[in-house]
Order: structure tokens, then sequence, then C-alpha cells
């Protein structure tokens, strides 16, 4: 745990690339879409949304004039079907927007609609936000090296994504956390361990509670909790190592207290290798995309070279990989992090962790 100041300036919103571009139209990422981010920013006002405690939640509820309204309601309901269907318009009928709401805080300013099917009350949220090329790279990593799917859509300088269902971390911390037993405390400590150093092979940083949700399944006779990512800004953008980590984080500070307290030393080390050796298998099976995802990244500019010749230290420091002394940029920092994690878990094994043999 720190308490020093791991982030002290504002990360900018970087241009999607020639090669960025390339290889998002190649694997189907881009899509007409007959709206852009700039359109929704007509509103004429807006209220406050306060949650069920009546706190205010920092998002405003817009609404639009009504020569306005009808034309943009029938575009995010064309999104919804490119979206999420075939595209047609034979399901506009059933589809009602019930509001549109804008972010007032972070970096992105997202739009969040919510499109209900009027038949039987269903819904889908999406979220609407300018293009920045961090959060696309963000987005990709987390479809390949994560143990989730995402449905994300890019056209010129708008980027929809699909909202990714879960209870937000502070809110869990706070609300749903004291409740649980020790066991299902054991199991959540354990996977945060997974998701820091998920976080940190793939260089996600800024992974706070607020920026990842905590996803409770039922099976059988007890509950299984994951945590996912939801914000993807800060890939690979910090110098600092330890943002890439969320055991650094106050806001974490439960979780990490909860991981002290649960699980032993040869346990920690144990999943942490267990996440490494997954993340290398995920590595190999997405091959040529991950190959091609990769190569356009290190064509990129997607950070300062301050922060790059200090990640880049501090990298080399801990693994001891001269690869990262030569490094140019982020994304042959990035490239040569999942490469040192590849060779050499790959084919690490249960039997191997058991044994203590990696």
């Amino acid at each position: 745990m720190s308490e020093e100041k791991l982030m002290s300036k504002k990360k900018p919103a970087y241009p999607i690339s020639k090669e960025l571009d390339e290889y998002l139209d190649y694997y189907n990422r881009k899509i007409e879409i007959p709206i852009h981010y700039e359109d929704l920013l007509r509103f004429s006002g807006s209220v406050a949304v306060y949650d069920a405690e009546d706190e205010d939640t920092l998002w405003v509820r817009v609404y639009y004039a009504e020569y306005d309204r009808d034309e943009i309601d029938l575009a995010l309901k064309r999104v919804y079907s490119i979206f999420v269907s075939d595209g047609s318009d034979t399901i506009l009928q059933y589809l009602n927007v019930d509001y549109v709401d804008y972010c007032t805080f972070g970096n992105s300013k997202p739009f969040r609609i919510k499109v209900r099917n009027i038949l039987n009350d269903n819904y889908t949220l999406l979220y609407v936000k300018k293009t920045d090329a961090s959060r696309v790279y963000g987005l990709e990593l987390e479809h390949m090296l994560s143990p989730y799917n995402l449905n994300f859509v890019i056209y010129e300088n708008t980027l929809i994504e699909e909202h990714i269902v879960g209870i937000p971390g502070d809110v869990f911390i706070k609300k749903n956390l004291p409740e649980l037993s020790e066991f299902d405390k054991a199991q959540i400590a354990k996977e945060f361990v997974k998701f820091n150093e998920r976080s940190m092979i793939r260089l996600l940083g800024d992974m706070r509670s607020y920026n990842y949700v905590v996803v409770p399944t039922h099976d059988f006779d007890s509950v299984v909790y994951k945590i996912r990512a939801i914000d993807f800004d800060q890939q690979c953008y910090e110098g600092k190592l330890k943002v890439y980590r969320p055991q650094f984080f106050k806001e974490n500070k439960v979780m990490v207290d909860m991981v002290q307290n649960k699980l032993k030393l040869d346990s920690v080390n144990q999943y942490i290798v267990e996440e490494r050796s997954i993340i290398a298998k995920r590595i190999l099976s997405w091959g040529q995309r991950l190959s091609a995802l990769l190569e356009a990244c290190r064509k990129d500019v997607i950070s300062t070279p301050e922060n790059i010749e200090l990640l880049k230290a501090q990298l080399l420091e801990l693994t001891g990989d001269i690869n990262f002394r030569d490094s140019k940029n982020m994304g042959e920092i990035l490239t040569y992090a999942l490469d040192f994690v590849k060779r050499n878990y790959e084919d690490v094994s249960m039997k191997q962790i058991i044994e203590k043999k990696f």
C-alpha cells in the first residue's frame, strides 16, 4: 500500500493511428453508425441523477429540443440494431430510448444510453465516447488476455461500448463485503491477487475500486466472485510501475488488507503463477491477432518520452530483461512484457505449481 501520489497529470486523448485503424477494420471493429459523439452534445438541458440513497452519481440526464429528439432517438435505435443485431430496421418499432445520461467527470466524458424492448421491458445499456487510442488498445487487450470478451465498435471519432455488468468495486467494498462469509472473503482475496497481476502484466493502469466491478455468479449452493476492469483509458501511459498494480491505490486498501489476512504468502505466489501461466496461454492462442495489435502499438505514440524512460527502467529492474532497456516506446515495452510472461510461464502446469517447480 502506498500513500504517494501515483498520478499527477491528466492523460491526453490520443488519435487513432493509420496502423491501428487498419487493424480495427481488418478485425471488424469498424462499423458505420448513424450518429457521432458530437451529435449527443447538442442537448438543451439536464438534471442530476441520484442513486437509490439519494446521493449524486455525478451523471446528468440530458434532454433535447423537440426537433432534435426524434432524430437522435431514431439514430440510437439504429445503433442498437447494428451493435447487437443484424442492423435491419425491423426491430426499431419495438425499441424505446428510455434515457441518455452524460458523465461530467473523468477523461472520456461518456454518454450512457438505455435502450429498452417495449414488448418485455428487457434493456441494454450502451456507452458512446470519443475515440482514444489508449482505450482502444486497452479494450482489445482485455478482450484477448482476460477471461472476458468485449463488444465495441468504432466509427470515425466515435466509440460505442457495451455495458460491463457488475457491482462497482467501491460500492461492493462498502455495502456487500462486510456481509460476506469468511470463505467468500478468501475467495475475493484470491481474485484480487489475480486481477492485480493481470493488470500489471498487460500494463493497464489506474485500477482503483471505482474502475473495476465485482461480478457474483451463483454456482449450485455457493456464489463465485470475479473481478473485471471497466475502465481502459490508462493503457500503457503512465511511467510509474505502481500505477499498473491495483494494490498501491488507497481506494483498494480494504482488498489489500483482506489478501494479507486471508491468504498465506505461498498461496499468493501460487495464484500469481497461475495467472501468469494462463495469460501466457492466451497470448499463444490469440497468435496473429495479438501480434497485429502489438505491431500497430509499436508504431504508435500513446505516452510521453518521460513516462517511457521511467517505466522501462522500472521493468528492467523488476525482471532483469535487457529488452526493456532498449525499448523506444510503450508498444515495445508492452511487447517485451508479454514476451517475458510467455517465455517464462507458458509451460507452467498445476503439477509444477503444487510441487513448487516453477
